[in-house]
C-alpha cells in the first residue's frame, strides 16, 4: 500500500474500534486516549456545535478494515486488555471517573511532546532538569524565616504571627488530604500556608507545592515573595499575562507541564485545566498529582461552579495523593449539604476539613484593627449627597461602592481633587492613580477617593478611614483591610452603608441582601469580623443562590452512564470558563503614561506587528469593554483594528480622571 494511500486513513479511529473490539469498556477508555491523543479529549454523544463524537467513530469500521492492510505489528494487535477498570475496584464515585481519563489522558500527551523534543530539541530537552528539590528548598526557607522573625520586634501582633507560623508547622504532620487555614488579613498567610506545604510535602512524599490565587492583579507579587526566598529557577508563575520573552527558559518549559517543585496560578489556570478537553491544558495535569494545593482567598470560588469545583477536589484528596489548603481570612462554608430547596450544594463530607489554626478567634482579636459602625440601619437607603457629606468630613478617607454608575454618580458631587477608581481605567493609568494616593497618604496630605472594587484585593494601601457599601460581609472584610492596615491607629473606622439603589440583580444583589440580613439580625456579630460571622454569612448567602452549577458540568460527567464511560469532555470544556469572556474585548487606549511611551507601542503594533511581549506591553493600556459597546464604538468610528487588535482613536473617548467612557461621541482623530 503506497504512502499516500495510507496517509487517508482515520489511524486514531481505527486504534480505538481495535481497543473497544477487544474488551467492550476498558477499551473505551484507550479509545478516548486514542482518538484524543492530538485533536482533544472527545464527547461520546455527538453535541450540535461542538463536533465529532467517539461513540460515532467507533462504528467506522472501514477505518479499521483500512488500517489493517497495513499489516501493523502483531504484538499490539494481540495484546491484551483488562477485563475490569479501576472503576470497578477502586473509585467509588462516578465523579471520579472522568478526572481518572483526564490523568491517563496527561501522561500520554505530554509523554508525546517530551519524546518528540528530545529527539526533535535534546538542548531544549536538557533545560528541563531542575535539581530544587523540596527538602533543599525548606532549608532556604527556614533560614529566611529564622532571619525574618530574628529582626522582628516582639509585639503582640509579631507574637501572633509566630503562633501561626508554628501552628502550620506543627499541622504539617496530619494525614494528607483536606485543611482549612484561617488567618487574619496581616497574619502572615503567603509565608505560613507555604511552611504548611512544605512541610507537609516531605513528610508525606510529594512532588510540588502550587498555590492558587483568584486575582491575576496580585499573583506576580505573590511571586514575588516566593521567589526573594526560593530564588527564580524555584519559582514558576504561570496565568494568562505570563510572557514567555520576560521569563528564562527554564520557566517557558516549565509551564507546558508544570514540572516545577513551587507553581504560582490561578484559580481560572488551574480549574480550566481540570474540566479541559485539549492537549496543551490536560498536558500538566499528572504533575497535579501528588502534590499540595493552596487555594488562596477561597471564598472567592465562583458559586455559579462551585458544584464541580467541590467535586474535583474530593477526587483529588481521595483517590490522587493530593493535599489542599483553603485559605483566608474569611472562610465560607463548604462542607455537608449546604443552601436550601432543590439548590443544593453536596459539600466535602463533614470532618474531612481540618483546620490548622489551634484557635482562630484568638488571632483574629489580636489583629482586630477596626471598628465597623453603620451608617443610618441595615435597611435605610442613604442618599449619594448624604455619604458625600461625610466622606468630607474626612481628610484622608476612601469609599468602596459597588458599580462603576455608583462611583461616578458620588465623585460628581465631591469637591475637586477627589480621586476616582475603576476599572474602565486601564492598569497603566490605575497603577500611577495608586501611586499618588500612597504618596499623599505616606506624606499626610488629604485624599478622599471613590473607588469600585478593584482596591479591595491585593493593594496595599492604608487608609484612617473606610466607607463601603452594602455588599457580602466577606467584601465588607476585604475593605476593611484597606482600614489601618499597618496598625498605626489604635482602630481605624469602616462606616458601611446601604447605597441609593440595590446593585443589579444576580449574585451581587444576593450579597448584598445577605449581609444586610447579617447586620439586621446578628449586628454585634458582623461588626466584629470574627471567623463565627462569616460562617453564618455563607450559610445565609449559599440559601438564597439559584444554582451552584450552572452549567450542568456534573450531569456531562458524573451521570448514571460514567462508569461505563459515556462521558461528555468537549462540551463540559467549552462549559466551564471561569470567566466568561465571551461577549468581552480588549481595546487599547491611549492614556499618556508618565513611565511608557504609549503612542510608540501602538506605532509598533501597526507597522511591525504584534509580539508576545509587545502584547504584555499592551495590556498596561487595555481595558476590556462589553461587545455591544464595542460594536458602538467601531460604528462611530471611534476605534480601529490594528492587526487584530483594537485601538482607541477619537480623544474623546478616554478621560483622563475617569478611564473609557462608552457613551462618548465622536470628537476628532489623532
Amino acid at each position: 500500500m503506497t504512502r499516500s494511500v495510507m496517509g487517508k486513513i482515520d489511524h486514531s479511529s481505527a486504534g480505538a474500534i481495535h481497543a473497544v473490539q477487544k474488551n467492550e469498556f476498558t477499551g473505551r477508555i484507550l479509545a478516548y486516549l486514542i482518538t484524543g491523543h492530538h485533536a482533544g479529549l472527545p464527547d461520546w454523544e455527538y453535541e450540535p456545535g461542538v463536533g465529532g463524537a467517539l461513540s460515532g467513530r467507533l462504528t467506522s469500521f472501514e477505518n479499521l478494515e483500512k488500517a489493517l492492510k497495513g499489516n501493523p505489528p502483531h504484538d499490539i494487535l494481540d495484546a491484551s486488555l483488562p477485563s475490569s477498570s479501576p472503576c470497578n475496584t477502586i473509585f467509588k464515585d462516578n465523579e471520579a471517573v472522568h478526572v481518572w481519563i483526564r490523568m491517563l489522558y496527561s501522561c500520554l500527551v505530554d509523554a508525546d511532546f517530551l519524546d518528540t523534543e528530545s529527539f526533535m530539541s535534546p538542548d531544549k530537552a536538557e533545560l528541563r532538569v531542575n535539581d530544587c528539590s523540596l527538602e533543599k528548598l525548606k532549608i532556604v526557607f527556614d533560614s529566611f524565616m529564622e532571619g525574618k522573625q530574628s529582626e522582628a520586634l516582639q509585639t503582640p501582633v509579631n507574637q501572633a504571627r509566630k503562633t501561626i507560623l508554628d501552628d502550620c508547622r506543627n499541622k504539617a504532620e496530619q494525614a494528607a488530604g483536606l485543611f482549612s487555614l484561617t488567618v487574619p488579613t496581616g497574619g502572615g498567610k503567603t509565608l505560613s500556608s507555604m511552611a504548611f506545604a512544605l512541610n507537609h510535602a516531605i513528610r508525606h512524599g510529594k512532588k510540588r507545592i502550587i498555590i492558587a490565587i483568584p486575582y491575576t492583579s496580585i499573583i506576580e507579587q505573590t511571586a514575588d515573595v516566593y521567589r526573594k526566598v526560593f530564588g527564580t529557577d524555584a519559582v514558576l508563575e504561570h496565568h494568562s499575562n505570563f510572557d514567555s520573552d520576560k521569563n528564562n527558559s527554564k520557566a517557558n518549559l516549565a509551564a507546558d507541564n508544570w514540572d516545577a517543585p513551587i507553581i504560582v496560578t490561578t484559580n481560572v489556570q488551574l480549574f480550566e485545566s481540570l474540566f479541559a478537553a485539549k492537549s496543551s491544558a490536560c498536558r500538566k495535569l499528572h504533575n497535579i498529582v501528588n502534590s499540595v494545593i493552596v487555594l488562596d482567598e477561597a471564598q472567592m470560588l465562583p458559586t455559579e461552579y462551585l458544584q464541580p469545583i467541590v467535586s474535583v477536589l474530593k477526587v483529588l484528596t481521595e483517590y490522587f495523593k493530593i493535599s489542599v489548603v483553603l485559605c483566608t481570612a474569611t472562610q465560607p462554608v463548604l462542607s455537608g449539604k449546604i443552601g436550601s430547596g432543590q439548590n443544593i450544594l453536596k459539600g466535602f463530607n463533614e470532618g474531612t476539613v481540618r483546620e490548622l489554626m489551634t484557635d482562630p478567634d484568638k488571632l483574629f482579636e489580636i489583629f482586630q484593627r477596626v471598628t465597623i459602625q453603620m451608617v443610618g440601619n441595615s435597611d435605610e437607603r442613604q442618599e449619594w449627597p448624604n455619604i458625600a457629606e461625610k466622606l468630607c468630613d474626612k481628610e484622608q478617607a476612601l469609599c468602596i461602592v459597588n458599580t462603576r454608575n455608583d462611583c461616578r454618580e458620588l465623585h460628581s458631587i465631591m469637591p475637586e481633587g477627589t480621586v476616582h477608581l475603576s476599572a474602565l481605567m486601564c492598569p497603566e493609568h490605575r497603577s500611577e492613580v495608586i501611586a499618588k494616593i500612597k504618596s499623599k497618604l505616606k506624606e499626610n496630605i488629604p485624599v478622599r477617593v471613590i473607588s469600585t472594587q478593584l482596591l479591595e484585593a491585593g493593594v496595599d494601601i492604608d487608609f484612617p478611614v473606610v466607607f463601603r457599601a452594602f455588599t457580602g460581609l466577606d467584601s465588607i472584610a476585604q475593605a476593611a483591610g484597606r482600614c489601618n492596615r499597618e496598625g498605626k491607629l489604635e482602630k481605624g473606622k469602616v462606616f458601611v452603608f446601604n447605597p441609593p439603589k440595590p446593585p443589579p440583580t444576580g449574585m451581587m444583589l444576593k450579597a448584598e441582601q445577605a449581609g444586610q440580613e447579617m447586620f439586621r439580625v446578628y449586628p454585634e456579630l458582623a461588626a466584629s469580623l470574627m471567623p463565627e460571622a462569616f460562617r453564618q454569612y455563607f450559610h445565609l448567602y449559599f440559601n438564597r443562590l439559584n444554582d451552584f452549577d450552572k452549567k450542568q458540568i456534573m450531569d456531562l460527567l458524573a451521570g448514571p452512564d460514567a462508569r461505563q464511560f459515556k462521558i461528555q469532555f468537549r462540551t463540559t470544556a467549552l462549559r466551564f470558563k471561569l470567566i466568561d469572556d465571551a461577549q468581552q474585548h480588549g481595546l487599547v487606549v491611549r492614556y499618556q503614561s508618565d513611565a511608557i511611551d504609549n503612542k510608540k507601542l501602538i506605532d509598533q503594533l501597526r507597522f511591525v506587528g504584534p509580539s508576545r511581549r509587545l502584547m504584555r506591553q499592551l495590556q498596561r493600556f487595555s481595558v476590556n469593554v462589553y461587545d455591544r459597546d464595542l460594536q458602538e464604538m467601531r460604528k462611530n468610528g471611534m476605534i480601529e483594528d490594528v492587526n487584530g487588535i483594537w485601538v482607541q482613536t477619537d480623544k474623546n473617548l478616554y478621560d483622563p480622571i475617569f478611564g473609557l467612557d462608552v457613551k462618548a461621541t465622536p470628537n476628532m482623530y489623532w
